[in-house]
């Protein structure tokens, strides 16, 4: 067999399918864009819905790609199995109502046996195929396999729901008996089954039916092709590897972190192999995951982030890496991924940054929670019990971050079990929540064949026009039926040419007027959207019925689209902006142009400070008052990228671009309209800065007329201020409001020390009224006109003078009430805590709280429950 890298097995993939007619794809962010049912991509199909349900019809409908993917759904499985990962690379061959079976199948055999590509023994080879998909059979049969090397199984049918859905045929190597893991008689030991001997590469899907909200299945007016080979583990059969993780895509991984440890080994026993395996796996999707604009956080894919990097630090430590070191493999990672994904090298250092200040955070939080397992150890064994209960399992895994497996090893040190059931019930809820908040949209859509079938050329003309006479009527459609001639209501139409933009890129789309021959209206533009051939398609409102072949006068609402140029434009000078200030590892993570604000979103770690968003505003000001021209090219890609444009990760673009200038400032990739000179935005003023997401950051900004009638609100507001603090020049109002601040400062300060004072001298009679509850001491009272400050700090002085085993003490006002338990040291080792009982005394005062075992407190809404409180504090205790 070739000696090949994984670098040259994804290019000969590639390049084969080229060579068969196919535009091969680059592989998207992670990240998906426009698709609510996806935390992550997930497969190289996940890019590819656009066209498979018809919403966008491709310009070559025979593509190619290897997608990074990510998925966690069996997160646990990593490192233990020889082929789970959690970052991998699909390949794929996609055609959307082109080449079907025949050629899908003759393809795949030649790039697996032909000795100009993989070269592999067809011999060695096994295909699955759907009972009832005789094609398939014939077609394996008719390139050269064995009838016996064709297997029916009738899982062999790719459905995920509403959308394509069809038979799928799997393709298996037989690594031979050295990978025999099962008896020969074994159920599960056949090409298809679970075992390790025949490991299935590709999965080619032959996507020939709708699936309908129906629930039937009907043939769909163009049938697809959908494949997917994983590279890691076409990999592990060229490099002859064990498992995937003796390749070169992880073993560098595996080599560093063997520097790092204590002299541990790769390959020598099985508990440390399993660390190694997750650091490597964790670390290639936590650094290209960083790359593509993630970021560690408590939600959504953060939250899978941040769970991947305290994974890998818990399994560092059993290797006896005691300090941060995950940091150290992002630039071993962008190595090993260089030759198809150069942006991760580049980013090293901004990905090592994020991980290190994740690393140095979960340090912090496993402390926490190796004293929080020690409490619940002590715990168990002080209550006579055996087992860690399910809840605190998970809440060690799901604050903490302690795997179930890690918190089994440690129990089973202290002679206790864990509830695994229990946790794994706390664990489904998680995913059962997760899974709800994504689950109000639909997987894929059926295909809307409809619009797909207009193929008339139209023309889009409003960047040199905004007025368009004697416009054609191509195409009408009403109640999803392509008519002749509209009823009235709500249409939607195309024309030869348009003047009107459709929404793309953040850009709303343009509104405006359709007037007759005669010049009278018929219609109001409402919205423009690009049709699946690319066609702009204006959904209307019509006063008059509209003829298809008919000729209109185009009107685009000129102060609207002036608006939106504005704001467009002020968008490319807030990107660069915050590159040239916060760092070049800002990317656009979407944005929103509308007539009257623009909203900008994009990746940062950490707050912008408001120096520097001051610095950011400034500097898109100084821009627009220096008047620089905006120009715009169109040219190709590659021009485009050497003149040095931006590209976005969410944008495909085609072999013609339009490159947008402003001056040398800034250039990027953009299909928007623009003004003509920056000095037409007038004035920009941010509004609002604030987090949206993990590790995504919002600027709220208006520009022109509306950035003119912010300043002036403000001003306005401003001398309201200043007349109400009486002071007779603006310009004197913040020294005015220093002194008042420092006032309240000092008043604030003598109203505590004189509650204090109080009591202070309502304490020494609460003090001296010790009670006896069973066969403990309890002091309680009601202090008032205090606050929980002067709370805590008599039970300070109570617990230096040891003047009994229990105190409660609380104070009210109005209708908010505080409660304060503290307990000795000695009578918590016996037993009593304070969180209990706070915990049963705090409903009389309608409310709740918690704390240490020495030291509880509780808030409420009721302060004429206080003596209630107090009452029952004693009856809880003489029940002790």
């Amino acid at each position: 067999m070739k000696e090949l890298s994984s670098g040259q097995i994804r290019q000969m993939f590639l390049d084969f399918f080229q060579e068969k007619g196919h535009t091969i794809e680059p592989s998207a962010s992670l990240i998906p864009v426009d698709d609510p049912t996806l935390l992550w991509i997930n497969s190289g199909v996940a890019t590819m819905k656009k066209y498979f349900d018809g919403s966008v019809v491709p310009k070559n409908p025979r593509m190619t790609s290897s997608q990074k993917s990510i998925r966690t759904n069996d997160i646990e499985n990593v490192g233990k199995t020889p082929r789970h990962h959690t970052l991998f690379e699909m390949l794929g061959n996609f055609s959307v109502g082109d080449y079907f079976k025949e050629e899908a199948i003759a393809w795949a055999f030649e790039l697996l046996t032909s000795p100009k590509w993989f070269g592999w023994d067809k011999e060695k080879l096994y295909m699955t195929v759907y009972p009832k998909d005789t094609d398939a059979k014939k077609f394996w049969e008719k390139v050269g396999v064995s009838p016996d090397h064709i297997i029916e199984i009738e899982d062999n049918f790719w459905d995920i729901g509403q959308g394509p859905s069809g038979p799928d045929s799997e393709i298996f190597y037989d690594r031979g008996k050295d990978f025999d893991n099962l008896a020969d008689d074994d159920p599960e030991n056949y090409p298809g089954g679970e075992n390790d001997r025949w490991l299935e590469v590709w999965n080619i899907v032959f996507s020939q039916f709708n699936h309908t909200p129906q629930d039937t299945y009907e043939p769909l007016p163009r049938k697809n092709i959908d494949t997917g080979m994983g590279l890691e583990r076409v990999v592990s059969i060229f490099q002859h590897a064990r498992t995937n993780f003796e390749t070169d895509l992880f073993l560098p991984m595996i080599h560093k972190t063997e520097e790092l440890s204590d002299h541990k080994k790769y390959d020598t026993n099985k508990k440390d192999d399993v660390a190694f395996r997750i650091i490597a796996d964790h670390a290639r999707a936590i650094t290209v995951a960083i790359g593509d604009g993630a970021l560690p956080s408590n939600v959504g894919r953060g939250y899978v982030i941040r769970r991947l990097i305290r994974r890998a630090i818990v399994n560092g430590q059993r290797l006896g890496i005691n300090e941060a070191f995950l940091y150290k493999l992002v630039p071993v990672v962008g190595e090993t991924l260089e030759s198809y994904y150069p942006d991760v090298l580049k980013q090293k250092d901004y990905i090592a940054k994020v991980v290190r200040s994740e690393e140095d955070r979960f340090n912090e939080t496993l402390a926490d929670g190796l004293k929080l397992f020690n409490q619940v150890v002590k715990d168990a064994k002080a209550n006579q019990q055996t087992v860690i209960d399910g809840p605190t399992a998970f809440k060690l895994y799901d604050t903490y971050g302690f795997p179930v497996e890690l918190t089994q090893e440690e129990a089973s040190d202290a002679g206790l079990t864990v509830d695994k059931p229990g946790f794994e019930v706390e664990m489904q809820k998680q995913k059962d929540r997760a899974r709800k908040a994504r689950s109000g949209a639909k997987s894929m859509g059926v295909q809307r064949d409809l619009l797909i079938e207009i193929k008339d050329h139209s023309e889009y003309v409003g960047y040199d026009t905004l007025d368009v006479d004697n416009a054609e009527l191509l195409a009408i459609v009403e109640n999803e039926k392509l008519v002749d001639t509209s009823k009235g209501g709500t249409v939607e139409v195309i024309f030869d040419k348009t003047p009107f933009y459709a929404e793309m890129g953040g850009q709303v789309a343009d509104r405006g007027v359709i007037l007759d021959e005669e010049g009278d209206k018929v219609a109001d533009v409402v919205d423009v959207q690009h049709a699946p051939n690319g066609q702009n398609i204006h959904t209307l409102k019509t006063q008059e019925p509209l003829e298809k072949g008919n000729h209109y006068h185009l009107i685009v609402d000129k102060l609207f689209h002036s608006r939106v140029e504005k704001n467009h434009t002020a968008t490319h000078l807030l990107d660069q902006s915050l590159r040239n200030v916060l760092g070049g590892h800002t990317q656009q993570a979407g944005s929103l142009v509308e007539p009257n604000y623009l909203r900008f979103d994009f990746n940062h770690f950490g707050q912008v400070t408001d120096e520097d968003l001051q610095k950011v505003e400034d500097m898109v000001n100084r821009q627009i008052f220096n008047e620089i021209d905006v120009t715009t090219v169109v040219t190709d890609p590659k021009t485009g990228k050497k003149m040095g444009a931006i590209a976005l990760f969410s944008e495909k673009y085609g072999d013609k671009v339009r490159v947008v200038s402003v001056g040398d400032f800034s250039v990027e990739f953009c299909g928007g309209t623009h003004v003509t000179n920056t000095r037409d935005i007038g004035l920009f003023k941010i509004v609002s800065e604030s987090g949206v997401g993990a590790g995504v950051r919002r600027i709220e900004a208006v520009t022109a007329k509306d950035a003119f009638k912010l300043l002036n609100d403000r001003d306005k507001e401003l001398k309201q201020i200043a007349s109400d603090l009486k002071v007779t020049q603006i310009k004197d109002t913040p020294k005015r409001v220093g002194q008042l601040q420092a006032e309240i400062k000092e008043l604030t300060q003598k109203q505590q020390a004189l509650e204090a004072k109080l009591a202070g001298q309502q304490a020494q009679n609460v003090f001296n009224d010790k009670k006896t509850a069973g066969k403990y001491s309890i002091i309680t009272g009601i202090i008032k006109d205090a606050g929980m400050d002067q709370l805590r700090q008599l039970a300070d002085t109570w617990r230096s003078k040891k003047l009994s085993d229990v105190l409660v003490l609380g104070t009210g006002s109005g209708e908010k009430a505080n409660l304060i338990v503290a307990v000795a040291d000695d009578q918590v080792k016996a037993g009593i805590k304070a969180g209990d009982l706070i915990k049963s005394i705090s409903g009389n005062i309608k409310g709740g709280g918690g704390g240490r075992p020495n030291m509880a407190q509780a808030g409420g809404k009721d302060p004429s429950g206080l003596d209630k409180a107090m009452s029952a504090a004693v009856a809880w205790l003489t029940n002790k």
